[in-house]
């Protein structure tokens, strides 16, 4: 394995599975050949809002508002997001995002995580409202 990586985020494929054009989700860990970080991209259209929240078993994620602004729900608490803002999330921790009128561009870094991933999704109902 070579010592270093260079991989441009915007030539990954779109991984998003739900959402159409209203999300756009580029996932670089098996392009990176890291053993121990993980790097995407999530773009969330106006208004647009992660269906379910998350978790994870083992890996602690930071997530950077790269543009636009919204809202993040962790666990029942929800947070106002503006550009530069830097949320760390704990692996129990239950997360969503929601995009406000302009859009939500977000970076996410995930630490080491097991074999196949340890995510762990929400109740459909989660946002609650």
């Amino acid at each position: 394995m070579s010592g270093y990586t260079i991989v441009n985020l915007m030539e990954i494929e779109n991984g998003a599975v739900e959402g159409g054009s209203t999300l756009d989700a580029r996932f670089a860990r098996s392009h990176l050949d890291s053993d121990h970080i993980g790097v995407s991209h999530f773009r969330y259209a106006p208004d647009r809002r992660s269906s379910k929240g998350h978790s994870h078993k083992q890996q602690e994620e930071v997530y950077v508002v790269l543009s636009g602004s919204g809202r993040v729900k962790l666990d029942d608490e929800t947070f106002d997001l503006r550009q530069w803002d830097i949320v760390r999330v704990a692996p129990a921790t239950v997360r969503g995002f929601a995009a406000g009128s302009d859009g939500l561009e977000l970076l996410a870094i995930g630490s080491d995580r097991p074999e196949g991933g340890d995510g762990v999704s929400a109740d459909d109902d989660w946002w609650g409202d």
